[in-house]
């Protein structure tokens, strides 16, 4: 395993052992739901690994992601979008949503909870 990245700036990490994964300043969306509740769309994640790329029909369209995982502790905390088959939705690929209900946000808030979107 390489080593951990260490982020600066107003973080979010994993809720389970507080490895960091993304910076707010890298958010694109916050507007993703997933059976889990909230997910935001991240320009840029570090400190995970990605699992089996698979076809999956979501709202949007048909995409080839691939589950994202804490190096830290293991745990899945989104997806990667691998590749997108509808034009509009292009933008996404090479992107990470990470499940808000999985991480913890800059000001140590957890999903539902007040501060959440603080």
């Amino acid at each position: 395993m390489g080593s951990v990245v260490n982020l600066e700036g107003k973080i979010y990490s994993c809720k389970h052992c507080r490895t960091h994964l993304a910076l707010s300043e890298d958010i694109l969306s916050k507007s993703f739901y997933t059976v889990n509740g909230k997910a935001y769309l991240f320009n840029n994640v570090v400190n995970i690994s990605v699992g089996v790329h698979e076809e999956k029909m979501m709202m949007t369209g048909m995409y080839t992601v691939a589950d994202i995982s804490c190096v830290g502790c293991g745990s899945i905390v989104g997806w990667r979008y691998e590749t997108a088959h509808e034009k509009a939705q292009k933008y996404k690929e090479g992107k990470s949503v990470l499940q808000r209900i999985k991480i913890s946000g800059p000001d140590g808030s957890n999903y539902g909870s007040d501060a959440d979107d603080a």
